[in-house]
C-alpha cells in the first residue's frame, strides 16, 4: 500500500511523518505544496472529505498574520481556496491520503495505522 502524504517538506510536522513511516516500511508518495501548488480540485476533493474548516491551520504563524478580514474569505469554499492556492502554509498537514481515498490531517500515527 502506498499513501499520498501532502504538505510542506521543512515542516517538523511533516518530519515526524515520513519518519515515523520509514520505520513502519509504509511506502508514501510526498507531494510537496512548495513545488506543486494545490488546485481547486485538489482542495474541493479534500474539503468534500473533511470540510473546508478542518484544512485550515489555524494555529499556524501564516493564518494568525492574517486580517480579520482575509480570515473571514476562509469561511466559504470558493474563497477559502483561493486563499489556500496562494498561502498552502495554511493547510493543515501532513494530509494522509489513503488509496480508497480516505484522509488523515495531521500527524496521528495510530489512525494510520489502523487504516493499514
Amino acid at each position: 500500500m502506498t499513501l499520498k502524504i501532502y504538505g510542506i517538506k521543512n515542516c517538523d510536522t511533516m518530519k515526524k511523518t515520513f519518519n515515523f513511516l520509514e520505520e513502519k516500511g509504509i511506502g508514501y508518495e510526498f507531494i510537496d505544496y512548495k513545488k506543486q501548488a494545490p488546485d481547486q480540485a485538489l482542495l474541493g476533493k479534500f474539503a468534500n472529505k473533511v470540510g473546508i474548516e478542518s484544512l485550515v491551520n489555524k494555529k499556524g504563524t501564516t493564518y494568525k498574520k492574517l486580517s480579520e478580514e482575509e480570515k473571514a474569505t476562509l469561511e466559504k469554499k470558493d474563497s477559502a481556496f483561493e486563499m489556500l492556492k496562494v498561502k498552502s502554509s495554511m493547510i493543515k498537514r501532513p494530509i494522509v491520503e489513503f488509496p480508497n481515498g480516505d484522509l488523515i490531517l495531521g500527524f496521528e500515527p495510530e489512525a494510520i495505522l489502523k487504516k493499514i
